[in-house]
């Protein structure tokens, strides 16, 4: 996977709108504010392909990312931001459902936590809710790099036990600032597209 043509293809809030090329696609989930911007740009090597921003819940449609025409990354409205209304976060989790439901070429989901807190019930609640539909899953904690070295074990453990992962999920560490993670991430999706 050489990220040459990295392009933002599709923007959809409906299945009308997906892509219809039956490309393999990866979806990308987490908190409003736990890094999907900053994950995105730093797995494809680009600076702003997806738009980061200080304010949570920028991101309000189902954004597909074409990578070099072989597989799609999928971005998708955060969950569990508080000046979000619940009308519009009941729509985004619609829309997210939808999405699953009807997507034979989803492959893997990353589901992205805060590395710096205990995982949310939210996170707990959005795990639960991908294995509901027997996707496979890796849970990446971002912002690796801002925990002290000194409490990264503790950390580790902390999250370990809250997310009990299925038999065949992982867990990654990931840091944007020294790329900690990027491999194996690129690893997995060569593994499920090929």
């Amino acid at each position: 996977m050489k990220f040459d043509v990295v392009e933002l293809s599709n923007v959809a809030v409906r299945a009308s709108q997906y892509p219809t090329d039956n490309k393999p696609e990866f979806l990308i989930l987490g908190r409003s504010n736990v890094g999907k911007s900053s994950f995105i740009n730093t797995l494809v090597n680009r600076k702003n392909i997806a738009r980061t921003s200080s304010k949570p819940g920028k991101t309000q449609t189902l954004n597909f990312y074409n990578i070099d025409n072989m597989c799609y990354l999928v971005d998708v409205p955060g969950y569990g931001y508080a000046s979000v209304s619940n009308k519009k976060q009941e729509k985004f989790g619609l829309m997210i459902e939808e999405y699953i439901m009807n997507r034979p070429n989803l492959k893997h989901c990353f589901l992205l936590v805060d590395y710096r807190h205990k995982p949310t019930e939210d996170d707990l609640l959005m795990y639960d809710f991908l294995k509901y539909y027997n996707l496979s899953v890796t849970v990446v904690c971002t912002k690796y790099d801002k925990v002290a070295k000194s409490a990264k074990a503790k950390q580790d453990k902390l999250i370990s036990m809250t997310i009990d992962v299925a038999m065949g999920d992982d867990i990654i560490n990931f840091s944007k600032l020294t790329k900690l993670g990027r491999d194996r991430i690129i690893d997995i999706m060569e593994r499920k597209i090929n």
